[in-house]
């Protein structure tokens, strides 16, 4: 079975306004639709072919840079979409809210640092919230389309939240000023989604 552009579970304008709807019209429909296309183009014919996206990418040989980039495209986005949902709905509790006070010490301070890792990654790339086997999560970012699934990143764990910094995800509203979209997206994060990855996962 190939690949298939995953279905958004709520409309293009529904995060507005921290995310625009022209954004995540042209975000979902055009780009994750191209790595999605081209992901199953570079796997057709070859022994990838069948697995699951999960399985490709733990076993990736990072030199083959078409399904790096692809695969990573494809899995980063449908998490994307799924750990964001209009304002207001779903708020960060339980297990996963002692796990990130254990860690950094109060929720203030944890998106101050996960903030400051989706700032200070240069250029196109990823701020990742992961989780480690025994529950202790870890804040980390990765180059490009780049996760931490991926063998050799640095970056450990079963990635639970990300956030999209490359352009494409918020030039069309705030230009140049990537830290204002960080902000933003504290605002439509699906704390309940991020919740049951982490049941998962720990």
């Amino acid at each position: 079975m190939a690949f298939e552009l995953p279905k958004l579970k709520y409309a293009y304008d529904a995060l507005e306004p921290h995310i625009d709807a022209r954004t995540m019209e042209i975000h979902h429909s055009k780009h994750h639709a191209g790595y999605t296309s081209k992901l199953n183009d570079a796997i057709k014919g070859t022994d990838l072919e069948g697995k699951s996206i999960d399985n490709i990418l733990h076993n990736l040989d990072m030199k083959n840079k078409a399904v790096r980039n692809n695969g990573g495209g494809f899995y980063n986005h449908s998490l994307f979409w799924e750990v964001m949902n209009p304002e207001g709905k779903g708020h960060l509790s339980g297990d996963l809210k002692a796990a990130i006070e254990g860690a950094y010490g109060s929720m203030e301070e944890f998106k101050t640092k996960f903030s400051n890792a989706a700032a200070t990654q240069f250029g196109s790339g990823w701020a990742w919230l992961c989780v480690h086997k025994g529950g202790k999560v870890e804040i980390c970012s990765t180059p490009n389309q780049d996760n931490p699934l991926m063998p050799g990143v640095g970056c450990g764990g079963a990635p639970i939240l990300g956030l999209d910094v490359w352009e494409h995800a918020y030039y069309l509203n705030y230009q140049n000023r990537r830290p204002d979209y960080i902000d933003a997206f504290f605002n439509v994060i699906n704390w309940n989604e991020v919740e049951r990855r982490y049941a998962e996962a720990k």
